[in-house]
């Protein structure tokens, strides 16, 4: 009985051998390499890299049955290498391991570099295009516009899928649109009157106001050190008003308004938590903001426009260049914006908070170094004052987010 198991045993593997190259070994199995965890809905994807495994020379019937058993059990090893004594390792498949997977923290820094750089090239960008071209309500349409079309030839590949809209939705995220396009235009009203530094300068004081709308507004209580860690933010700001040398008052009123208006998208979107992608939910409100945006330009700029705006603006720089600033100026605008999104989701809320002062801090350096702004010593010191402040205050602000997370999990 056991001569006859065994003939079977080894008549079955010469013939899966003979299927390869002929083998040293008495057997062989294929291997699987697991992708995800079968339980929670994973698949396996199966290779055809033959390994080689030991069958004993007398092993009783008992042993027969739990060898074979082992034999014909799939591996479910990681190892992607080709098992030591193959004959060939031309016939492994070795599934590389993703780049992203691979080097995660140095994905990270380069979305961060993408991040920063693309913000740095818009605002200078658009300090220039204003320049030669001061109409910020046509502009501020312009950056929504090239989105929203990057947007619609990205759905048109399927890059990504489009999500599904319903009127819930629409009703949810037509607040946090409106608010959106009044803080987009308000900021590119202040970035034409004065300079890009000074705007930046102001909306430092963005947290203030997040803080005093979380309070009287949301009705959620804020420490006595959140509120101490704005008054440094406060503090700066003022002394760097003071002295500014472009400061005018249609800038600093609109860079204020900006500040509410994003307050209150923030409140919001709070509101309208929704399951779909950021990607997905950014395009949404970037396509209602535009419609938003158009009416009052035309109303308060298209007349400017037509009797003389376009024709000073092709007569200094050239058509082709004119065009091409509006393009490219709403290309990074979305661009930027889109690529703070995904940057923010691969990381800690701490991190977030860092990055967020840090890009500012980017920003109001190479504004000045580009533009040549001339700034006064208490400008200079006021501004480093408040970028402390709100430094500080996003660290508290993201520490107690932490604890609460750790509250909840426990």
């Amino acid at each position: 009985m056991e001569s006859r198991v065994l003939s079977r045993t080894a008549a079955a593997v010469h013939g899966i051998v003979r299927l390869g190259k002929p083998a040293r070994d008495t057997a062989c199995v294929v291997s699987a390499r697991p992708i995800g965890a079968v339980g929670d809905g994973g698949n396996l994807i199966w290779g055809r890299q033959l390994r080689h495994a030991l069958v004993l020379e007398s092993p009783p019937v008992s042993g027969i049955v739990s060898a074979k058993r082992e034999i014909l059990r799939p591996s479910f090893a990681a190892a992607s290498s080709p098992a030591e004594g193959s004959d060939s390792a031309g016939e492994a498949e070795v599934a590389p391991v993703g780049f992203f997977n691979k080097y995660p923290a140095l994905v990270t820094g380069f979305f961060f570099f993408m991040w920063y750089f693309l913000n740095v090239i818009f605002n200078i960008m658009n300090k220039k295009l204003y320049n030669y071209f001061p109409y910020p309500y046509f502009v501020s349409v312009v950056h929504l516009f090239v989105g929203v079309v990057y947007c619609l030839v990205s759905w048109s590949v399927g890059l990504p899928k489009r999500a599904p809209m319903d009127s819930n939705l629409l009703k949810l995220l037509i607040p946090v649109a409106v608010c959106h396009a009044l803080g987009h235009v308000t900021s590119n009203v202040s970035f034409a009157a004065v300079a890009v530094s000074f705007t930046h300068t102001i909306k430092a004081l963005e947290p203030f106001f997040n803080a005093a709308a979380s309070q009287f507004i949301l009705g959620q209580s804020i420490p006595l050190t959140l509120w101490l860690s704005l008054a440094p933010v406060v503090l700066g700001v003022s002394m760097a008003s003071l002295t500014e040398l472009s400061f005018n008052w249609l800038g600093f009123i609109s860079a204020m308004i900006s500040n509410i208006s994003f307050t209150y998208r923030s409140i919001y979107s709070k509101k309208a938590m929704t399951d779909m992608d950021s990607t997905n939910l950014y395009a949404y409100i970037s396509i209602i903001a535009l419609f938003v945006c158009i009416p009052p330009a035309i109303l308060l700029e298209g007349p400017q426009l037509i009797k003389h705006g376009f024709n000073d603006a092709i007569a200094k720089v050239g058509i082709v260049k004119f065009l091409s600033d509006l393009f490219w100026v709403g290309m990074f605008y979305h661009l930027y914006n889109q690529l703070a999104t995904n940057t923010l989701e691969r990381v800690a809320p701490l991190t977030h908070a860092v990055g967020n002062v840090l890009k500012r801090v980017f920003v109001i350096g190479f504004s000045i170094i580009v533009f040549g702004n001339k700034i006064s010593t208490q400008t200079g010191i006021g501004t480093c004052i408040a970028i402390a402040g709100v430094a500080i205050y996003s660290y508290i602000k993201a520490k107690m987010e932490e604890e609460k997370r750790q509250m909840k999990a426990a």
